[in-house]
């Protein structure tokens, strides 16, 4: 079954947080929701922003294209996990997403970010 769907309504956390809930306006005007498990949702919010940006490419055809967000703030924390720190990205309107950054790429994260960035270096990975 496909369903077209036209506008989001809510959004919802079960009350024993084992699942969230996804109401929307079908074409036809209908209401419905879609109920995941949480384990169905992490497996949704890492798929999101591949499919976000192959459709952002594919739309304008320009395989350079990327979907960024403006970032607002960032935290660093210990993790309880003493090889980690937890580095939390977050925009204005409350979007955020946290990584576990292990202690070898720590360095290298802020190495590349105080990088001069000329002309021919696009692109920093390790």
């Amino acid at each position: 079954m496909e369903i077209d769907a036209q506008a989001l309504t809510t959004c919802g956390v079960a009350d024993d947080g084992d699942a969230i809930s996804l109401g929307f306006v079908d074409a036809a005007g209908n209401p419905a929701t879609i109920r995941l498990s949480l384990k169905q949702v992490g497996a949704l919010v890492i798929t999101l922003p591949t499919l976000l940006q192959k459709a952002l490419q594919t739309r304008y055809g320009d395989e350079s294209l990327r979907y960024a967000y403006p970032l607002a703030s960032w935290t660093v924390e210990q993790s309880t996990d003493q090889t980690q720190r937890m580095v939390t990205l977050q925009t204005e309107d409350g979007f955020s997403v946290c990584f576990a950054v292990p202690r070898e790429q720590q360095s290298e994260l802020g190495e590349a970010l105080m990088a001069q960035s000329g002309p021919d270096q696009t692109l920093r990975m390790n």
